[in-house]
This record gives C-alpha cells, structure tokens and sequence, in this order.
C-alpha cells in the first residue's frame, strides 16, 4: 500500500503544473491539486493495477476541476479588488512576455477538450495511450482532438509576432 503512497507522491509536481494550466491561478490550482490528493488517497483502494497511477491521478484531478466549472457557471464568484498589479515588466523583456501570454489567451479560447488533450500530451509529455487513459477517451479521438487543437492553436497565433493595440 506505501508503493502507491510513493507513486503519488512522484505525480505531484506533473498534477500541480497541469492544474496551473487549466486553471490559470495559482490558489485555484493548489486547491484543485489537494482535492486530488485527498481523494486519491482515501479512494486508494479503488485503483486497480491494470492502468497507471500517473493517469489514475490525472482523471481524478481533471474530474475535480470540470465539477468546479459547472458549479462556477452555476454561481460565479465575485472579483477580489484587493489585488492591483505591480510594476510593468522592463521593456528588454516585453516581446517575449506578450508571445507568451499570446499563446496562453489562444490557449485558453480553445475548446475545453482540445485544451485538455493538448495540455496533457504537449506540457506533460505524457504518451496518446496515457493521456486517453486520463481522459477516458480512444485514443482516436485523442489524437484528432490533438490535431485540431494544434492547427486551432496555429491558426490564432499564425502571425509569429505579438500582436499590439494601436494608440489611436
């Protein structure tokens, strides 16, 4: 039984960077990742060792945070006012910070399936065959949820540098 305490263990950095790219927030994402934890471990019982622990975890998280969408469309929370930005950035650092947060906004205007699938198998490196087990999907569908989640990505991106507003 500590085997799997040990394989769970090891999981944790892989769940907790998955959580912050769904959830785009870091205190939403340590919660979700706890949610998890806690579960898997009450539940360890029910994990059978025909699958992997990695992709047990994984649907048990992405369970957990499609619950919390449905139940935020339901009652959305309120925005907290407390928390004002700092400083811009420097400029030398300002091209590849609009890149980034480019590819995150065309990330999350993805469809949530597509985002999922890309997640898992792009930042996760996880494999089709593990990531399908995670999402409880064939990994045909995997793959063309993959597919057209990349040439979506391409499409919204395309122009290869960040776009601006003008200061009309």
């Amino acid at each position: 039984m500590s085997q799997i305490l040990d394989e769970i263990e090891e999981c944790v950095p892989a769940l907790r960077r998955y959580a912050r790219a769904l959830t785009h927030d870091p205190e939403l994402a340590d919660d979700l990742v706890q949610d998890c934890l806690e579960r898997a471990i009450r539940k360890r019982r029910l994990w059978r060792p025909s699958g992997s622990v990695r992709s047990w975890l994984f649907r048990i998280l992405l369970n957990i945070h499609r619950n919390d969408i449905r139940k935020r469309k339901r009652a959305p929370a309120p925005l907290s006012l407390d928390t004002l930005p700092g400083d811009p950035p420097g400029l030398e650092t300002q091209p590849g910070r609009l890149a980034l947060a480019e590819t995150a906004r065309a990330m999350q205007a993805l469809p949530l399936e597509q985002r999922e699938v890309l997640l898992l198998v792009a930042i996760e490196e996880m494999s089709y065959a593990e990531a399908a087990a995670a999402l409880s999907i064939p990994i045909g569908t995997l793959m063309s949820r993959l597919g057209r989640a990349r040439a979506a990505l391409r499409r919204l991106t395309e122009t290869g540098t960040p776009r601006l507003r003008s200061l009309k």
